[in-house]
């Protein structure tokens, strides 16, 4: 069977897509000079267009304001195509302001009407600051991705922490997210398994271009349980749910011991690790590769990236963001709309 590092695992090249929308995230944070960056990264090979408020971008941003996404195509590499968005204030850098929390809100909102429109094909979203969208616009949701879900219409959705610049690449989905570990063996139900294994193999079909996904589900005890020595999840949960799911075809291994899924010869055995709790998937990505991880939310209509960080306010403006995360995530976002033709 071949690795997933092999090409015929890999997303096939398909028509050429619009733009990818990238929105702004919090102005006080690194997404404005990230922005600025992964343009100079990427030129023309990746085309965005960047949703916020030009005011916001580092002193001196070559830009070009844009009505329709589609004139981002035409711009060369040197300028950045920018969707203008009104914020109620200016932005310092390093500073968290609730005052322009509906502009980040209406940027979100502008990309998610992009993309379900067709006029862009992807959404890529830079970090936002939750208390903030709170504080100042009275923002009801848990985070960016329960807010995109609400959008969307959608229930259910699943986080994919991918770490695609690693050999072989690392995928992992948690199968619990933001909870308490005490919390996780009461959380993790074979509906939610099911769920989230049914998301993650359709997407990495459509989406990644994987026509039979291999998928690693761990155990949740150590040494996945070993014989209900250290747990009977996986004998009266895990195990039962996958060997019902085989018999339809889908190629499941597992439960295995978490501490054997993750190094570069059993990574080279599968596309996709499902964790069940949040440490499990984060560790070995954040481990493999810390500063180019790409967050992924499968189960929307439309592609939605993001990079695996957070709006870094203690270091924006200063020059040293990396932008290696945002440029993953835009590049992986115009793979996947590729992949989806």
């Amino acid at each position: 069977m071949p690795s997933s590092a092999s090409p015929e695992r890999g997303p096939k090249r398909g028509p050429k897509c619009g733009p990818v929308a990238l929105s702004c995230g919090d102005p006080g944070g690194v997404g404005p000079e990230l922005a600025v960056a992964a343009r100079a990264i990427l030129g023309a090979d990746v085309p965005f267009v960047w949703l916020g408020d030009p005011r916001h971008l580092p002193p001196g941003t070559r830009w070009t304001a844009v009505e329709d996404p589609t004139e981002a195509l035409r711009l060369g590499p040197e300028t950045l195509p920018v969707l203008e968005i009104p914020f109620p204030a200016p932005a310092t850098p390093g500073v968290i302001d609730p005052a322009n929390a509906s502009g980040v809100i209406a940027a979100i909102e502008r990309g998610v009407q992009l993309v379900q429109s067709g006029a862009c094909s992807a959404l890529t979203t830079a970090p936002i600051h939750k208390k903030a969208l709170k504080d100042g616009a009275g923002f009801a949701h848990p985070g960016h991705t329960e807010f995109l879900a609400h959008l969307a219409g959608v229930q259910h959705v699943v986080m994919m922490l991918a770490a695609e610049a690693a050999h072989p690449p690392l995928r992992v989905v948690p199968v619990t997210i933001h909870i308490a570990l005490a919390a996780v063996p009461k959380a993790l139900t074979a509906d939610l398994l099911e769920k989230t294994i049914r998301i993650t193999h359709a997407a990495l079909i459509r989406d990644f271009g994987i026509p039979a996904p291999r998928l690693a589900v761990a155990g949740l005890n150590p040494h996945a349980g070993e014989g209900g020595a250290m747990g009977h999840e996986e004998i009266t949960l895990i195990a039962p749910l996958l060997e019902r799911l085989r018999a339809e075809g889908l190629m499941l291994t597992g439960p295995l011991p978490a501490d054997t899924m993750f190094h570069a010869r059993a990574r080279a055995g599968y596309d996709v690790a499902l964790a069940m709790y949040h440490d499990q998937a984060l560790i070995p990505v954040k481990t493999v590769d810390f500063d180019g991880g790409v967050n992924v939310t499968l189960g929307l209509p439309f592609i939605r990236t993001s990079p695996d960080h957070g709006t870094a306010a203690d270091i924006a403006g200063q020059g040293i963001a990396r932008p290696d995360s945002l440029v993953a995530a835009l590049k992986m976002a115009h793979r996947m709309a590729q992949a989806r033709g």
